[in-house]
């Protein structure tokens, strides 16, 4: 991944029961969205490198960064 990138908490459901992934995505693809969800689930060059269940992901946030 060329760039800098920022870590992203991803919050998934299925049958109930919930479950965290975190990520990393191209810190300028945040700037091309006003929701960071919308960015994780439409934007071409995140979805390059991370597969995302769309249909279970339930949230999306930005994780502490140091």
């Amino acid at each position: 991944m060329s760039g800098p990138s920022v870590e992203v908490r991803l919050l998934f459901v299925d049958d109930g029961a919930y479950h965290h992934e975190t990520v990393r995505i191209p810190r300028d693809a945040l700037d091309r969205y006003e929701r960071l969800i919308d960015c994780v689930r439409e934007d071409p060059e995140v979805l390059k490198r991370v597969y995302v269940d769309v249909d279970r992901l339930c949230a999306a946030s930005v994780a502490d960064e140091d």
